[in-house]
């Protein structure tokens, strides 16, 4: 393809509708049930081909060091397992909230892996790229998946799931939460019941309450801001923290209700109002006939 290949894609955030730990590995990783839920809020990368091997993030990302950024180890992995001579140059526009338990930096990753996919011309399957996602995080393989789903295991083992419209009020408590803490916190319940994809109601939304959230609890223990914007949140409708946290959100079946609940924020609280998507941006972009889904250069 050449050095002058450049492409720009997406990375959207996901909402875990639920997420129920239900037992814990050997090797101490937790078995979690969960359901997710893409959204259109999005980070968005641009990959430009270079021809001598090396990996770059180009610009500056606050709080990520190039190599802790997942995208840059996302391209060197997918090197070492393809054998690829290629490099890239990454510019990452960070608009998803990081600590936030929305996802961003496994999206990124995601997006990395299928933009490499066909930038470097490797033909992999969408199975082997989940694969390698899933050496970089557990929340990986889904954005990569392309649907939202039901995921059981470490959050690996994915079922696509049809989903409702509906619209988000996602509210973002200025705290950042490192997702290790909570899990290895002596509080946190580790033995819920598992349930199956047919025991979730038709159209599963979270409109009634339903399932929650085990890590919740813990989260507004360890940080009380998180409990605040929940409790503001539950005048309007059930609300649940997503992921590990910071952010929570509330579900609602018309943009104008969202809203309308968001134009009522206090000054001292953030958030955004998200549509629920019903798929991935980049769910068709694999193997990757052409690039034309998205834009280029």
């Amino acid at each position: 393809m050449g050095k002058t290949a450049t492409i720009t894609c997406p990375a959207p955030a996901k909402l875990n509708l639920f997420l129920h730990v239900v037992g814990r590995r050997p090797d101490g990783y937790h078995l979690l049930q969960t359901l997710f839920r893409f959204i259109d809020l999005n980070d968005t990368l641009r990959f430009t081909v270079r021809d001598d091997g090396e990996v770059r993030r180009i610009n500056d990302v606050d709080g990520v060091s190039q190599e802790q950024d997942l995208c840059v180890r996302a391209a060197r992995l997918l090197q070492q397992e393809t054998g690829c001579t290629l490099g890239v140059d990454i510019e990452l526009n960070k608009r998803i909230p990081m600590g936030g338990g929305l996802g961003g930096g496994s999206s990124d990753a995601a997006t990395t892996l299928l933009a490499l996919n066909s930038l470097w011309e490797l033909n992999l399957t969408r199975n082997r790229l989940m694969q390698i996602g899933l050496m970089l995080g557990a929340d990986v393989p889904v954005f990569v998946f392309g649907e939202n789903a039901f995921a059981e295991g470490v959050g690996e083992r994915l079922q696509a799931y049809d989903l409702p419209e509906a619209w988000y009020v996602v509210l973002t408590p200025q705290v950042h939460v490192p997702t290790a803490q909570i899990f290895t916190h002596p509080e946190l319940t580790r033995n819920t019941i598992s349930i199956t994809i047919r025991a979730l109601p038709n159209g599963y939304s979270n409109k009634n309450g339903v399932l929650g959230n085990d890590l919740q609890p813990v989260a507004c223990k360890l940080y009380p801001e998180i409990g605040r914007y929940l409790s503001w949140l539950s005048q309007f409708a059930p609300a649940l923290m997503t992921g590990s946290g910071a952010c929570v959100f509330a579900e609602f079946a018309k943009e104008e209700e969202a809203q309308t609940v968001l134009r009522q924020l206090p000054e001292s609280m953030r958030g955004f109002v998200a549509r629920g998507l019903q798929q991935h941006p980049l769910k068709d972009f694999v193997a990757m006939e052409t690039v034309q889904s998205v834009a280029t250069q």
